[in-house]
């Protein structure tokens, strides 16, 4: 399939599949695929332990990874000749960080990454996989990070509701919020196709969203 958008990046709450989706859309359209390090984060099982001593470490450390790596990655000239895809982008950073950090840490923060952010290009489309709490929840536990089992559905919920507020705030981008149902693209070609081709659709500049 020829990837209709050069710089495509997935984004969506804990365990809702960006990385698996991401890495499939790759294999399927032949593009460079980018991953988050996110387990190389030597503040993520203490932020879990005690999110209010580590949260800001935890947000600084994602930062200054995320920027590196996509500045690495979209600054090179081979973006535009087989295009990207990623299972993130640095308005992630943004979104945790309002959720997790007190208004000085924020405020700090803010500042940084306005810096960052400014200097890297955004994707073409900007897709936000919508997943209910229960599944969220359910996707955790099968994937079996034990940092992550003691997650609580009202955090998931905090999350999703910074993404949708902050998303609504965007300007001069193609957003998608996508709902994938029971499809499973994870092992199943045809639900995987299905997604994909919605997925490669031509979108306005805006938000459109999408209910499988």
């Amino acid at each position: 399939m020829e990837p209709r958008y050069k710089f495509l990046a997935i984004e969506g709450n804990i365990g809702a599949g960006k990385t698996t989706l991401s890495t499939k859309l790759s294999e399927l359209m032949g593009t460079r695929l980018i991953l988050e390090g996110f387990e190389d984060n030597p503040f993520l099982p203490g932020f879990y332990e005690d999110p209010t001593r580590n949260a800001f470490p935890l947000e600084m450390y994602f930062l200054a990874e995320r920027f590196k790596q996509l500045s690495e990655e979209l600054f090179n000239p081979d973006l535009f000749s087989r295009g990207l895809v990623s299972d993130y982008y640095l308005e992630k950073s943004l979104i945790f960080a309002r959720n997790t950090l007190n208004e000085p840490e924020y405020a700090l923060f803010r500042r940084l990454y306005d810096i960052m952010f400014r200097q890297l290009p955004k994707p073409d489309l900007l897709v936000y996989l919508m997943v209910p709490m229960e599944q969220l929840q359910a996707q955790i536990k099968k994937r079996g990070r034990s940092y992550e089992q003691g997650i609580k559905e009202d955090y998931l919920a905090g999350i999703q509701q910074v993404y949708l507020d902050h998303l609504s705030t965007l300007k001069g981008m193609r957003i998608l919020v996508l709902s994938y149902g029971e499809l499973n693209f994870a092992s199943k070609s045809k639900d995987l196709l299905q997604i994909a081709e919605v997925i490669n659709r031509d979108y306005p500049v805006g938000i459109s969203r999408i209910a499988l």
